[in-house]
């Protein structure tokens, strides 16, 4: 059981802004998640991955492919009022569900 965050290398946002938009993305599919997943991963430690994605295309790709295998997950679109200087998707949140589900959208991806 885990939860995969996946956040945008080509904003060149800074590491405090990129550790706000994974908050943003972990408790937003978090909240999306039933009530046993949620309680499950709890329990087990809630345990989660960083990855990168470099392209706006790949991390709306990336956000389709998991709602379509029903894994519950999370764009984030931050409002640009502090180092974005437009409106841009940045993260996308999937899960908490079974590791192979999450790993069958995300298993390519690299480390943030």
């Amino acid at each position: 059981m885990k939860q995969a965050i996946i956040i945008r290398t080509d904003l060149k946002m800074e590491k405090g802004k990129i550790a706000a938009q994974c908050a943003h993305a972990s408790i937003a599919s978090f909240l999306k998640s039933t009530q046993t997943k949620q309680d499950e991963w709890l329990d087990s430690g809630m345990a989660k991955i960083v990855l990168k994605v470099q392209t706006k295309e790949e991390l709306k790709e990336i956000f389709r492919k998991a709602k379509g295998e029903g894994l519950k997950c999370a764009i984030i679109t931050d409002a640009a009022k502090t180092q974005l200087k437009e409106p841009s998707q940045t993260a996308v949140g999937i899960g908490p569900d079974t590791d192979g589900k999450i790993d069958k959208i995300v298993g390519k991806l690299k480390l943030l």
